[in-house]
């Protein structure tokens, strides 16, 4: 259990560090990211995908001066 808290703490803190700067960017690292993150925890990886572009999307275009991204 605790694996799986600390991996998805770390997709967490990789997916905000690495939005990218334009609209393709952002859903391609943050759907990888997501991927990465549900096949870690042995979750389906299409839906971590999927959470994974819509969030970093979301993120860097709600806070497009964020250093982050």
């Amino acid at each position: 259990m605790k694996t799986k808290i600390w991996a998805v703490a770390m997709a967490s803190i990789l997916g905000v560090a690495s939005c990218g700067d334009t609209l393709g960017q952002q859903l391609l690292t943050g759907g990888a990211i997501g991927g990465g993150a549900a096949a870690l925890t042995s979750n389906s990886i299409g839906p971590g995908i999927v959470l994974g572009a819509a969030v970093g999307a979301a993120y860097c275009n709600t806070y497009p001066n964020d250093r982050m991204c």
